[in-house]
């Protein structure tokens, strides 16, 4: 991958991460503070959000940590002020959950990114933003790999409601002149993911059931397909677009390197930790209703734009991912 040098891009900038006490935001707030970066990470440490306090360990004194909800205004107005980058990644992600409680997930997922992109508008409305917006976009894909001019059909709460705030950030660049860029992810893991429960995703699940012993709940027959990106790739991918403004108002996919079944998945996942297992049951009846079947992404329009493509191989991407959690287990579990 042939891309340019970042650290003159971010060094001494100030730079915003929502939810950065979060999985992908404490990886991405870490590697701006190395590159130099004056960061600022808002969350409000909402439970089973995943955020967490351990995942910037080490850094805790390098940046500044704000502990507000972005559906808090008077939070948000502050803190966009100056800003020259935001990474929005806070919101609430669990597909269940939004079926469950609905307008919880409106007010953070909708309303909240609606505060974040008003208070740009009037306080800092030259900032460049980009947003961390979801596969779920899609629903239930008609063809693989998906691309961007795949239909937009999502099948639960959540899907319809982070489609909409890709959407206000596309709105207010095309209307207001907000330099936001929407990128679509697909399944992220790896080290300061949530692995108590599958909020998150099923993978930080998995990660934690197969150092336990426990054996890993395969749902169907096993033969759904995903693709996975392994966190660093997607906090590259996140860094190389802030930077470009050909990809200002624009809505991207991000996409793994390999699809592999979960059935696989389960088997690379007991033969990577040398011990485990796994069992195909049933699916849950709340989970078979808003299951998308078959998902992977095609990548090429962000490639041919900034010249981003994952660099991590799902094999090399968990080993790291369980040396971690091995590591670190009491302060996750």
């Amino acid at each position: 991958m042939n891309v340019p040098d970042l650290i003159p891009h971010y060094r001494n900038q100030r730079v915003l991460v929502t939810g950065g006490l979060g999985f992908i935001g404490s990886n991405l707030a870490r590697r701006l503070v190395d590159m130099g970066a004056r960061v600022t990470v808002l969350d409000a440490l909402v439970p089973n959000f995943g955020g967490n306090q351990f995942n910037l360990d080490g850094y805790a004194d390098k940046l500044c940590v704000v502990l507000g909800d972005l559906r808090e205004p008077r939070v948000v107005d502050e803190v966009v002020r100056g800003q020259s980058f935001i990474f929005n990644l806070a919101g609430q992600v669990s597909h269940l959950d939004s079926m469950r409680d609905p307008f919880t997930d409106l007010e953070i997922n909708c309303r909240s990114q609606l505060d974040l992109l008003e208070a740009c508008r009037q306080y800092n409305p030259g900032v460049r933003i980009v947003y961390a917006s979801t596969r779920q976009v899609y629903g239930r894909p008609r063809e693989l790999p998906v691309d961007e001019d795949h239909p937009l059909a999502p099948i639960d709460i959540n899907g319809i409601h982070k489609l909409a705030a890709g959407w206000y950030h596309v709105l207010y660049h095309d209307v207001y002149g907000l330099r936001s860029t929407s990128l679509r992810m697909t399944n992220t893991y790896g080290p300061r993911m949530r692995v108590v429960d599958s909020r998150q995703t099923f993978l930080g699940l998995w990660i934690r059931q197969v150092i336990d012993g426990a054996e890993l709940l395969v749902f169907g027959d096993g033969q759904q397909k995903r693709d996975f990106n392994y966190v660093d790739d997607v906090v590259q991918a996140m860094l190389l677009t802030a930077v470009s403004a050909a990809t200002e108002g624009q809505a991207y996919n991000l996409g793994g390197l390999e699809v592999i079944t979960l059935l696989d998945l389960a088997k690379l996942l007991v033969e990577l930790h040398r011990t485990g297992s796994y069992r195909l049951v049933p699916f849950p009846p709340e989970r078979k209703p808003i299951d998308i079947g078959d998902y992977a992404g095609n990548y090429s329009r962000l490639q041919k734009a900034i010249g981003w493509e994952p660099s991590v191989t799902l094999r090399s991407g968990l080993v790291r991912t369980l040396d971690y959690y091995r590591r670190h287990r009491k302060s996750y579990w």
